[in-house]
């Protein structure tokens, strides 16, 4: 049977000092650079392949990007060409810089990526759609999570 002091902040058990979850959370080798890219190059791919997948989709079938009341017009189509004019170009620039292993251009598309996804939500709050809502933002909040990480790591590579 384990006993649970506290003194000074500290949790004290019968079996020693038992650190706090952030002092567990510190203790992991999250703030590795090779982590923290695997965690950035993961998001950022994740982010980019799912934006490039729905405007390929709003290219190849409108009706299922548009909302359920709204038939599909030229307008729609030059927005869906629009949409991926800017999606797939960040898709495969990200892809390469992750192949590549390039932290400064993954830092910068791994940003860019997550402010796009913030002004996607911003056009679902718009839409009043709240799936198109929370996805990007969810999206947003991992992205801008794991650039985060990827800043504050060490690098890997030596800086002049």
């Amino acid at each position: 049977m384990i006993v649970y002091y506290y003194y000074a902040g500290q949790q004290i058990t019968s079996i020693g000092v038992t650190p706090s979850a952030w002092e567990i959370f510190s203790m992991t080798p999250l703030s590795s650079p090779c982590v923290t890219m695997s965690i950035a190059s993961l998001v950022t791919a994740i982010n980019v392949l799912i934006a490039g997948g729905f405007s390929i989709a709003g290219l190849m079938s409108p009706k299922s990007i548009l909302p359920a009341s709204s038939a599909p017009t030229d307008a729609s189509f030059i927005f869906a060409m629009y949409a991926a004019a800017r999606t797939i170009p960040l898709a495969l620039m990200a892809l390469i810089a992750i192949y590549k292993h390039s932290e400064p251009a993954l830092l910068i598309l791994g940003t860019l990526a997550g402010f796009i996804r913030l002004l996607d939500a911003g056009v679902g709050l718009l839409q009043h759609d709240l799936g198109k809502s929370i996805g990007p933002l969810v999206i947003a909040a991992f992205q801008f999570f794991a650039v985060y990480l990827l800043n504050r790591s060490p690098r890997s590579s030596i800086e002049s």
